[in-house]
């Protein structure tokens, strides 16, 4: 996680973190040191980056399985249609960790 929060800072950062040690940060290649606390404050925003691409491939998953139903030799059912539209909006305003975390997927008609 404090690589991904220093990325976030930095994109073009260049670290070697020993283990999950914050205050054991190697600035490689001429990187500027971030101050550890700019770093912790991003884990909440890495938190939830983290819980939303769980979020996205799960449901990414419940859409592949569907996927055969919208090929054009196929007539999608009403139900089929409605679930796959819940499915792709069901990470719309989501803000939070404990929302990712609390999605209720739709059920599968």
């Amino acid at each position: 996680m404090i690589t991904e929060a220093i990325l976030k800072i930095n994109p073009n950062a260049e670290v070697s973190v020993n283990g999950e040690d914050i205050n054991n940060i190697e600035w490689l290649n001429g990187t500027t040191p971030i101050p550890v606390a700019d770093i912790e404050a991003q884990f909440p925003a890495v938190e939830l980056d983290n819980a939303m691409q769980n979020l996205r491939a799960k449901r990414n998953r419940l859409l592949q399985d569907t996927d055969f139903h919208a090929l054009s030799d196929n007539t999608m059912s009403a139900d089929m249609t409605t679930y796959r539209q819940e499915l792709r909006d069901i990470t719309s305003e989501i803000t939070t960790v404990a929302q990712a975390n609390a999605v209720v997927f739709p059920t599968k008609p």
